[in-house]
């Protein structure tokens, strides 16, 4: 569902697929091949929320932000299920993973993994090709051909999955 807030209506590429109970409020805008699940909110409400291309929010992801404080994903994101992202930015590639919290002013670096229920810290920077597990969240170590491939798999499948609901 697009609501408007403040007369600003979410702007949202024709290919974008938003599955049933997603809200997408205010300044939102959402490029191409980008998929919003099951019940997750994007509220742009304080600031801009700008979303990539063939970014995935899944199931029950919040996104929202400051005042002044954007949230920014770069192209080919993915979000896992129920993550909160508060006003930070999340470099191409990365993939959030289920349950984690990544919290204002945070600078996710491209091609990062954070692990599933971790938390990364107010204004925390995580480096480019890196994984980060824990509460705070700490890197662990240097992300492998594998893990880049399995993430880039999982951005893909949510790429087809949102064409295949659309037109099913």
């Amino acid at each position: 569902m697009l609501i408007p807030y403040k007369g600003v209506m979410p702007k949202i590429h024709e290919d974008v697929y938003i599955a049933d109970g997603a809200k997408i409020i205010g300044d939102v805008s959402i490029a191409e091949k980008s998929t919003v699940w099951f019940n997750a909110v994007l509220r742009g409400d304080l600031a801009p929320i700008k979303i990539g291309h063939s970014c995935n929010i899944q199931d029950g992801v919040v996104g929202h932000l400051n005042l002044n404080q954007p949230l920014l994903l770069e192209d080919e994101v993915s979000i896992g299920h129920a993550a909160i992202i508060h006003g930070c930015t999340i470099g191409r590639g990365t993939l959030i993973g289920m349950g984690a919290i990544v919290l204002n002013g945070a600078d996710i670096g491209e091609y990062a993994l954070i692990g599933a229920g971790s938390i990364v810290t107010e204004n925390k920077k995580i480096p480019p090709y890196t994984l980060s597990i824990g509460s705070p969240a700490k890197v662990v170590r240097e992300l492998t051909e594998d893990d880049l491939l399995r993430m880039r798999k999982t951005m893909e499948s949510y790429v087809t999955k949102g064409i295949e609901y659309r037109i099913s």
